[in-house]
């Protein structure tokens, strides 16, 4: 089988040998012209290999960019230092761009992503994405406009980073250029990223940001309204507007240097709508005349960009049409030779090579770090260090802990919704933006994906984020910013871009006098299964304060993205058993006081009865139990978790090891709830004892009273208990 078989590859050539010569001429558009040719020539034949690679079973992923070459010229207008967020179909822009610094090779490395080669310069062989941290293109996987809030976010943190004195990773004038399609334009991702873009730019922030809309009027087989691009994003205010058909590549260079240039100047958004078609059709598997006439898809074939670019060299004198042919044939026998030592390379051996870039594990060096202590402390918080307060809360403790984190490092910001002034719904930061500046304490707008995105950016841009997202229940509108983009940038890049996070979130139920299910939410499912991901659930004060304290420090040294999940009921408890006795306050520890290392449990007792396996508010609601159950003869110790992501196995085995007996004392659902994995973890671990849990219903929690209905209760924790003390 051979790649000239496809259509347009014999449209183009037929077109190109019709073509009447022009007399020779010396251009000053000859370089430019030659540079966009041979890069969406690279491009189109990238495609032809792809598919032809598939057909034989040894290429995978082939959404090509054919009819959208264009985009070269895009790269043409910007700097090789500007970071790129692409389309999946930007080949002509990686190839265009890789051409531009010495010593690359785009073409193989595009070719090594479609035989899923380890050599492969950016997933190594993980995914075929467009991707190089030598070209500052940041990889995408199948971009569904998801990437756009990140895009918004980098742009943000470029100058909030300078400001900060962060050391650069891009120059300070970089532009963020952020490439998607006409269909995802319509997704609510990048309707509210665009919209974030906006809110920054009204209040005279800097975002630098070019937003190119490759439009080819089609998604997939569902058809774009006609003017529907231009209709919605041709008139906003504050979003510049440039346009350009892709089928004029001499004004493609031109408007896309236009646009590029005005958002380095201006440090504000513009959108370049470039218009395009869709060759080849969706992917390799699709079927395109299920859905499109002949007439339509072969009326397309006259607006090839690759065609138009080669009729302005034949037009302008650069180049004979056989000479555009022979250039063309050149390029085929370059990818075809490079695709053929392709498929030689070597690819990912086992499951811990293709692993082993979800994320950086050194446990020594974020010990080390979480036990520095902070350099300006004393500036921070005067005389009165905040181990010398005597017990806080866990509010408190929270709180003193994120100003040690913003007094240790430039780079740590904490934003978020309420945040900044208010001081968050329940104090937890009060008093933050007084102490540490609006740089690096501030409010964000009311839409979670623009908060994580803005997170997602920051740390691209050299920033160590911590977001706050408002209730648990806000954060599931928004989770694919961290199943999508957050937990899979380090895995896709081989490690080379990592996301470094602590996301604060405010959760579980109990919470009385302002409750219903947005406000008492008690389902984790959606962050569990991560890869990658930590989960830290504290309950305790002291507890809470270390391990913010590690997760800052694993994002620092390993670029760990971290879940600090915060139960709202317990930020202002002061006692455990009875009134008055400051049984849950806590003294602050002081950093290299106490470290709590991932994935390590905290034990309570040493009776040999029983075991109560618990987390967030089930801690003192065990211990409760455990204290009754003492006074009845009953011996019990409870280990709380602390951490759910990675579960300290180690320590649960032990724990329940030395009474034989286990129950799992879980405030989240019975179905997909912690106790599930927690189950599992002992019967792996050849725990062959009595297990049993007590947990809260598979239910939404409803206001007032009708909420302790469906969630757990001490004494169904205390009957579930006597029974298995029983066994």
């Amino acid at each position: 089988m051979s790649d000239k078989t496809e259509p347009v590859d014999e449209h183009f050539r037929n077109a190109v040998a019709a073509l009447p010569p022009r007399p020779p001429a010396t251009s000053g558009l000859a370089e430019e012209l030659l540079a966009l040719f041979d890069a969406q020539a690279g491009s189109r034949h990238l495609d032809l290999r792809a598919r032809l690679l598939g057909s034989q079973g040894k290429g995978f992923y082939s959404i090509g960019s054919s009819g959208h070459e264009s985009n070269a010229a895009v790269a043409a207008a910007l700097r090789p230092t500007d970071p790129a967020l692409l389309h999946y179909r930007s080949g002509g822009f990686y190839v265009r761009r890789g051409l531009q610094v010495p010593g690359q090779h785009p073409l193989r490395d595009v070719l090594l992503g479609i035989v899923a080669s380890a050599d492969e310069p950016i997933s190594a062989g993980r995914h075929k994405v467009f991707g190089n941290a030598e070209l500052s293109v940041i990889p995408q996987t199948s971009t569904i406009a998801s990437h756009l809030p990140r895009a918004v976010g980098l742009a943000f943190s470029l100058g909030r980073a300078a400001k900060l004195g962060v050391p650069a990773t891009w120059p300070a004038d970089s532009v963020v250029v952020c490439s998607f399609g006409d269909a995802s334009a319509n997704h609510s991702t990048a309707t509210g990223a665009i919209n974030s873009a906006l809110h920054c730019a009204f209040q005279g922030l800097p975002m630098p940001l070019l937003l190119v809309c490759e439009d080819n009027g089609i998604g997939i087989s569902v058809r774009t309204p006609q003017g529907w691009i231009e209709s919605t994003y041709g008139d906003r205010n504050g979003l510049r507007y440039f346009t350009v058909d892709g089928a004029d590549p001499l004004r493609c260079l031109a408007v896309a240097k236009e646009a590029a240039d005005w958002v380095r100047e201006n440090r504000a958004p513009a959108f370049l709508h470039l218009r395009t078609v869709r060759l080849m059709g969706h992917a390799g598997s699709d079927v395109e005349s299920g859905y499109r006439s002949r007439t339509e898809i072969t009326g397309d074939y006259r607006r090839d960009p690759l065609l138009a670019t080669a009729k302005a060299l034949v037009d302008n004198g650069i180049l004979r049409p056989d000479q555009v042919l022979s250039r063309y044939e050149d390029k085929r026998a370059e990818v075809a030779r490079i695709a053929d030592e392709a498929l030689g390379r070597r690819k990912l051996r086992s499951a811990a090579e293709v692993m082993a870039t979800i994320c950086q594990d050194r446990p020594d060096a974020v010990a080390r770090r979480a036990g520095e202590v902070p350099p300006r402390r004393q500036e921070s918080f005067g005389d009165r260090l905040p181990e010398s307060e005597g017990p806080l809360t866990l509010a408190q403790a929270i709180n003193r802990s994120l100003a040690d984190e913003l007094a240790r490092d430039p780079r740590v910001v904490v934003f978020g919704e309420d945040v900044s002034r208010k001081g968050g719904v329940y104090g937890v930061t009060r008093g933050l933006r007084k102490k540490f500046g609006g740089s690096k304490v501030f409010d964000t707008l009311l839409d979670e994906q623009s908060i994580l995105g803005t997170a997602l950016g920051a740390g691209l841009a050299g920033l160590l984020p911590i977001p706050e997202i408002q209730y648990l229940a806000y954060v599931h509108n928004a989770a694919d910013q961290l199943r999508g983009e957050g937990s899979t940038l380090s895995f896709f890049s081989n490690g080379q871009y990592r996301n470094p996070m602590v996301l604060r979130i405010a959760g579980y139920g109990y919470q009385k006098g302002f409750g219903g299910h947005f406000h008492n939410d008690n389902s984790v499912a959606a962050l569990r299964d991560l890869p990658g991901v930590v989960i830290a659930s504290p309950s305790r004060p002291d507890d809470a304060a270390a391990m913010l304290r590690t997760c800052v420090a694993a994002a620092h040294e390993d670029g760990r993205m971290s879940v600090f999940l915060e139960p709202i009921a317990l930020y202002h408890r002061r006692d455990l058993h009875e009134p008055g006795d400051g049984g849950w306050l806590a003294r602050y520890p002081a950093p290299g006081e106490h470290h709590v290392p991932i994935g390590r449990a905290r034990g309570y007792g040493d009776g040999d009865d029983l075991t109560l396996v618990s987390f967030g508010n089930g801690v003192p609601m065990s211990l409760r139990v455990a204290n009754r159950l003492r006074e009845r003869g009953i011996g019990v110790r409870v280990l709380d978790l602390r951490w759910l992501a990675p579960l300290p196995i180690e320590d649960l085995l032990a724990a329940a090891g030395a009474t034989g007996r286990v129950l799992v004392v879980d405030e989240t659902r019975r179905s997909g709830g912690v106790s599930e994995p927690v189950v599992t973890a002992l019967v792996d671990g050849g725990f062959d004892g009595p297990i049993a849990r007590a947990t809260s219903e598979d239910s939404f929690i409803p206001l007032g009273a009708a909420a302790y209905h469906v969630l757990l209760d001490e004494d169904t924790v205390e009957t579930a208990a006597l029974e298995l003390a029983k066994k």
